[in-house]
């Protein structure tokens, strides 16, 4: 036994085996959030999420799982919904301060790391906590491009991947059934297949988002009369 082992708990501090409690547990916040999907589609990316409404009073517009970041970024989020939309807000100013100081758009992955930067130092310093929440950022530059960053600042990019409590079920779906030369409407109805097999409920246009971005057009989030074709 390692003397006060306790006090590995209470911050963020490398236990003598290596591992950061604190990050661990947000990891395991995100394991209990709601699934967001990602993928890139032809000529496109694509962004599928379940909205966990577990007030039967709610109200469903007030609750947003698929954003616009940039006019040619968008992004997801599973976890502490404070957390998630306080990283968004912050992806955001990032991609609109980049805009007036350069006069040009920042691409995917910069902003991916730049979030990726801001997240890291809630897992190096004392009197704060990890964020507990992992994002899906997507877009189109040069290509189509989506990466993930988790609750310990690392990030990745991928051709289709998903977070949030379904993200075994869904990268099983996902390595059998997705292509990268899929349509948009293939690959947003694999979105939703996938989100049915994991789904507890019924999926409805108040409790599902869908977001995409398409070659030559800005980043669109689908509204709620536009989903039911998909459903």
């Amino acid at each position: 036994m390692y003397p006060n082992v306790q006090a590995y708990d209470r911050g963020v501090m490398f236990n003598p085996d290596g591992r950061l409690f604190q990050v661990e547990y947000a990891k395991e916040a995100v394991r209990k959030g709601a699934t967001s999907i990602g993928m890139i589609a032809e000529d496109a990316v694509v962004f599928v999420a379940h909205k966990n409404i577990t007030e039967p009073l709610a109200v469903s517009k007030t609750i947003q799982k698929v954003f616009k970041i940039d006019a040619h970024i968008g992004a997801t989020y599973s976890g502490m919904v404070a957390d998630g939309l306080h990283i968004i807000d912050t992806a955001r100013s990032s991609a609109q301060n980049h805009r007036l100081i350069f006069d040009e758009v920042k691409s995917v992955e910069s902003l991916a790391k730049g979030i990726s930067s801001y997240m890291m130092q809630a897992t190096q310093y004392g009197g704060i906590r990890p964020y507990a929440v992992s994002l899906l950022v997507g877009g189109i530059d040069t290509e189509p491009r989506l990466f993930e960053i988790e609750p310990g600042a690392s990030f990745l990019g991928y051709t289709a991947d998903a977070v949030g409590s379904g993200k075994k079920v869904a990268t099983e779906i996902l390595m059998k059934e997705y292509k990268k030369n899929m349509s948009l409407d293939d690959t947003i109805g694999l979105g939703i297949k996938i989100l049915k097999k994991i789904s507890e409920e019924k999926l409805t246009m108040d409790n599902v988002d869908i977001g995409y971005i398409q070659a030559g057009s800005e980043f669109l989030i689908l509204p709620q009369e536009k989903l039911v074709g998909y459903l």
